[in-house]
């Protein structure tokens, strides 16, 4: 039986896409998270401090999968919203880390020089400080959304149809050692191609700061 038939290769590739679609919208819902998260811990008052630092705590120290499967059996929803949100839930936590150690870069003397021209902490972290925070983070940033990517294939665990779960189904179908092998290397070589791809656009990145 030939396994990569057309048939086969719509179902994996559908999963594939699936994969990248879960993972952009954790990615997108992280980072908007993960930001609030970051200036709450870094500027907000003292109990928003305490309750964003355990939130932080809780989900770093803690296995995304058991979070995946926690949202798994308490959340109604479909197989994308639930992933999304199990993800996000896990990754802003991150984030937040992330995005702070770049607000910690920023010289103090921004914050100043804006408060000098009138600006308010909001205006003043939208246009001045957060702009200087992701320049500074974007190495760290989209190495996290390469462990987004990878991580996803958990959600084969619970029966969402994502790049894991489909090959293993047509796997199913495998008649020898070669055909598994081979598809196998067809996962391989698309998450490699897919996080390779951003690697290099994080040193094209790096090269024209340094070059800048």
């Amino acid at each position: 039986m030939e396994i990569f038939n057309a048939t086969n290769l719509i179902y994996i590739l559908g999963g594939f896409l699936k994969t990248i679609e879960i993972s952009a919208l954790a990615i997108v819902f992280s980072v908007l998270f993960g930001t609030v998260f970051a200036i709450a811990k870094q500027f907000g008052p003292r109990p928003v401090r305490v309750v964003v630092n355990v939130y932080i705590e809780l989900f770093r120290c803690t296995p995304n999968l058991l979070w995946i499967l926690f949202i798994y059996f308490t959340v109604q929803g479909s197989d994308i919203m639930i992933s999304v949100l199990a993800f996000t839930l896990f990754t802003s936590a991150v984030m937040a880390e992330i995005i702070r150690s770049g607000l910690n870069a920023v010289p103090t003397g921004q914050f100043e020089a804006a408060r000098s021209q009138g600006f308010g902490f909001w205006m003043t972290m939208f246009y001045i400080v957060l702009p200087q925070t992701f320049k500074t983070i974007i190495p760290a940033l989209f190495s996290q959304c390469t462990t987004v990517i990878k991580d996803s294939s958990y959600l084969a665990g619970i029966n969402v149809a994502e790049f894991m779960y489909t090959t293993n189904v047509v796997m199913a179908r495998a008649v020898d050692l070669s055909q598994v092998m081979m598809l196998y290397g067809l996962v391989f070589a698309l998450y490699f191609a897919l996080n390779f791809g951003i690697s290099l656009l994080v040193r094209a990145y790096q090269r024209r700061q340094v070059a800048a």
